[in-house]
């Protein structure tokens, strides 16, 4: 069997884990095995996990003080070259528990997040979807990942997992966003041989005080 070109982390955060968010995350997952991609879901949304109290303690001990499935997690999120963020609309945003739980996660694993691939994907009944949409990508877009993208916005709609079969758009674009991905995680890793990463500056801190 031809080795992996990748390897591929998709968290749903729904707290059904055969959903319709579930649904959609394995329509990604089929699309990147189908390009030589290996992939793993993880259903996160079931779990009692809390939010980040701020505590920094991760910072000397390189792993979150609450020990849950976050730090179970953090070793394969250091591994990925990609992370598909995969969650229901509650009250117009993400699902709570998905939050705490990527909060403590991107925070709290050490090392850099740099040219991973970062995807999200939404499901609804019916509206909230670009605002959730909006509030996962942030977790990319503050750690130097790039973003996959699709034909349009990742995200389906329907009710049940039938539903979301029935939404032929919305399946297409997962199937969509799966290539893409595996095309940039493909390029990212014979760009890394070739040129090695973009440099990167100390962090500058600055508190908006003066």
């Amino acid at each position: 069997m031809e080795e992996a070109k990748g390897k591929v982390l998709l968290l749903n955060g729904s707290p059904n884990g055969n959903g319709c968010t579930a649904t959609a995350l394995k329509i990604v997952a089929e699309s990147l095995e189908q390009e030589g991609m290996e992939t793993e879901i993880i259903h996160v949304g079931h779990k009692p996990i809390r939010g980040c109290i701020g505590c920094r303690k991760c910072k000397t001990t390189g792993k979150c003080v609450f020990d849950d499935l976050v730090n179970e997690v953090a070793p394969k999120l250091q591994a990925c070259d990609g992370i598909v963020l995969g969650s229901p609309v509650y009250y117009a945003s993400a699902n709570g528990t998905m939050i705490s739980f990527l909060d403590r996660l991107f925070y709290s694993t050490p090392g850099s997040r740099a040219m991973q691939v970062g995807a999200a994907v939404v499901s609804a009944r019916r509206a909230g979807t670009t605002a959730t949409f909006d509030e996962l990508n942030k977790y990319f877009t503050i750690n130097n990942m790039p973003v996959a993208s699709s034909q349009y916005w990742n995200m389906v709609h329907g009710y049940t997992p039938e539903d979301v079969y029935k939404d032929e758009e919305g399946c297409q674009i997962m199937r969509t966003l799966g290539r893409n991905m595996a095309f940039l995680i493909k390029c990212i890793r014979d760009g890394k041989e070739k040129y090695g990463l973009p440099k990167m500056e100390e962090h500058v801190f600055t508190a908006f005080i003066r």
